[in-house]
């Protein structure tokens, strides 16, 4: 119950401008922050650690319709993830280009990203 609280708080923040010296998120504070959002994985691409998670559904057109509501959220946080639009599967993934790294703001996306399917 506490998890739940704590990612709909995080879902409720909204991203802050990010400079190319903003601090990457710690060891501890990437492991206290995804624990709030579990269903997402940190992965290391080229050097930079990102946040990725896959959604899948029951045909394009609902996949298309889950890419554009993510498209609207990047373009309202101006945060801007990967989005990979396959047949049945979303892929999304999340890092903050300005510091090749991430940033709080990501898992702010993050949670609200999982939001949407709400």
């Amino acid at each position: 119950m506490e998890e739940n609280l704590s990612m709909t708080e995080l879902s409720q923040q909204k991203c802050e401008a990010c400079r190319a010296d903003a601090p990457k998120v710690s060891e501890q504070e990437l492991a206290e922050l995804i624990r709030e959002i579990p269903d997402w994985v940190p992965q290391v691409r080229d050097n930079v650690m990102q946040l990725e998670r896959e959604f899948k559904f029951k045909n394009f057109k609902l996949a298309l319709a889950f890419a554009n509501r993510v498209a609207e959220l990047a373009e309202a946080e101006f945060h801007h993830p990967s989005i990979l639009l396959e047949w049945g599967k979303v892929t999304i993934t999340w890092w903050t280009h300005a510091i090749n790294g991430l940033h709080k703001n990501d898992f702010i996306c993050a949670a609200k990203t999982d939001a949407l399917l709400d």
